[in-house]
């Protein structure tokens, strides 16, 4: 089946930019990434109304990459913190790979505005694709793809005679 035959209705691309995609969603994860986790401080930081925040991380709880963790200080009520699933840690090469290349056609003049490296090393950390032989792949045209299991025809529309 070709490509253009293809459905798409139920690609994993399309199904992930409808998560991710939406506006503040990734700059979210990016801040919950770096340890900032309370409602407020999010708000503060992003600059984002209170009610899309609380759209956006409503969703993200509901799709299971943030969890809503309850916690004490001493003296203090109980609040809420926003905590990372391991399908939301998952997303952490994307968000690499969103600011390696922001670093390299994006960043002002005098550099990124943030540099990351390993916690070990101090190594510059970066995203490659790499296949499961160690092969690091460089170019689209690199990649055969070929339909999946659960791929299907496109419906054709019928056209009046």
């Amino acid at each position: 089946m070709e490509y253009l035959d293809q459905d798409t209705s139920n690609c994993s691309v399309g199904r992930a930019v409808g998560l991710v995609g939406q506006s503040w969603v990734l700059l979210i994860l990016r801040d919950v990434t770096r340890g900032i986790r309370r409602f407020s401080d999010l708000q503060d930081h992003l600059g984002v109304s209170r009610s899309v925040l609380a759209d956006r991380l409503g969703g993200l709880v509901d799709h299971g990459l943030l969890e809503l963790h309850t916690y004490q200080e001493p003296g203090a009520r109980r609040r809420a913190e926003y905590v990372l699933t391991e399908k939301g840690r998952d997303l952490y090469p994307l968000l690499t790979s969103l600011r390696q290349w922001g670093d390299k056609y994006l960043a002002d003049p005098e550099g990124p505005a943030l540099l990351a490296t390993h916690h070990d090393c101090g190594a510059p950390v970066r995203a490659r694709l790499v296949c499961d032989e160690g092969h690091v792949i460089g170019a689209p045209e690199e990649v055969d793809r070929t339909p999946g299991p659960s791929a299907r025809p496109r419906p054709t529309a019928d056209v009046p005679a």
